[in-house]
């Protein structure tokens, strides 16, 4: 996981988002999602980042303002649903 390990993690109160991380150095935001994915978005505004942890609904303003307009990389892939 490397650099994204390191950062301090935010959890979020949302049924899509789990977590989010941001480094205002670089502009790299990471966010978990509920099903265990994780990605890196890469060049985002601290603005933005700070949107997002105001937001009424978080999946809601990611979907309309991060997914599909930064660079993004998948980290970890969804975990499998536990069976019994």
């Amino acid at each position: 996981m490397g650099y994204a390990a390191m950062m301090d993690r935010t959890t979020l109160d949302s049924s899509t988002l789990a977590s989010a991380a941001f480094d205002t150095a670089t502009g790299l935001l990471v966010l978990e999602f509920c099903s265990g994915a994780l990605y890196r978005y890469c060049s985002v505004p601290a603005s933005l980042y700070h949107d997002l942890l105001a937001a009424d609904s978080k999946g809601r303003f990611f979907n309309r303002f991060i997914r599909d307009r930064f660079p993004t990389t998948l980290v970890a892939p969804p975990t499998a649903p536990k069976t019994i």
